[in-house]
């Protein structure tokens, strides 16, 4: 798909990128789609592959308030969100705001803390705000967070809750570059960081938000995309146990249905399509699902790949 992207907009953001981060063209668009639908980012990947490099890169391109939390396993949640201080020069509690005040936070690295922090980015990933004492602060516009993680077999790491993994609109698992890229790696180009100016700011970031919202989409592929979703909850009537269902023990949330819905209107805009067609549906099947889905011990016995299986059921629904 990102070799197919034709719209001036975001071809123009991608090249600038790729000057600094090589081979990684799937997660620079993935962060790109994240900050213009304002949905969360979950990028999984081992260390060393440009997951942070990616994010600040971005970030600086789309001129936005950046800030980034290494997640470690004595990290509190008042180092994310703030706390109230005590003033004995006033007498009072005075409030400092935390790093989660910003546009684009990165999460780094935030399976290596415990539950407790992580559910802390709970409030702010759904209501965007923050509660401070008995206050709510409400945080910036675009507020998103690129979470990056360590696959979950590696040592010190921390299973995230469904409630939280539910919260990200995509999941992307990064690959290793090819062999062309990992030569620009270590090339003269990686000497030189990243100098060329914006390329956007907030007010065209809005522009290109609601030029993606007019995007138009089939009542019939709305249809599809709610199919799809239904069929993956073994409570619905849309639920097919002699296909897949021995392999699903818990499906998607209607947040599925919403980030499926916008991300198809996306993919289109990035092909400078007016229109949704069936295969911007398809290419966000895994990203939005594939996080969301719970597989069965039946699938772990049967080592069913869970891209394959989602896709499966898409083909059937669409």
């Amino acid at each position: 798909m990102n070799n197919t992207v034709k719209n001036k907009d975001i071809t123009s953001i991608l090249d600038v990128a790729r000057k600094t981060v090589f081979g990684q063209d799937e997660m620079l668009l993935s962060i790109i789609a994240a900050v213009i639908c304002e949905g969360h980012l979950l990028i999984e990947g081992m260390p060393g592959l440009g997951k942070t490099l990616s994010v600040s890169t971005v970030s600086k391109l789309m001129n936005l308030d950046f800030n980034r939390i290494q997640f470690t396993p004595d990290l509190l949640p008042s180092d994310l969100i703030g706390t109230q201080i005590f003033s004995q020069k006033k007498e009072e509690f005075e409030t400092k705001l935390g790093p989660i005040f910003t546009q684009l936070l990165l999460a780094d690295e935030i399976n290596r803390s415990p539950a407790k922090v992580q559910s802390a980015l709970l409030e702010a990933m759904a209501e965007k705000q923050v509660t401070i004492g008995e206050k709510s602060y409400l945080l910036k516009t675009p507020f998103v967070v690129m979470a990056t993680q360590n696959p979950i077999d590696q040592e010190g790491t921390y299973q995230l809750p469904e409630a939280q993994l539910d919260r990200f609109m995509v999941k992307v698992n990064t690959k290793y570059p090819d062999a062309e890229a990992e030569l620009s790696i270590i090339s003269e180009q990686v000497k030189t960081k990243i100098s060329d100016p914006p390329i956007w700011d907030t007010e065209k970031i809005k522009i290109l938000k609601n030029q993606v919202s007019e995007i138009y989409i089939d009542d019939n592929l709305k249809k599809s995309i709610v199919n799809i979703v239904r069929a993956t909850r073994p409570q619905s009537d849309n639920f097919s146990k002699d296909n897949f269902g021995k392999y699903i023990q818990h499906g998607a949330s209607p947040r599925a249905t919403i980030w499926l819905y916008k991300l198809a209107k996306f993919y289109a805009f990035c092909n400078d399509r007016d229109h949704v067609i069936p295969d911007d549906i398809l290419i966000n099947i895994t990203p939005v699902l594939g996080h969301r889905v719970v597989l069965s011990y039946d699938a772990k016995i049967d080592e069913i790949n869970i891209k394959n299986l989602l896709l499966d059921l898409a083909n059937k629904e669409i």
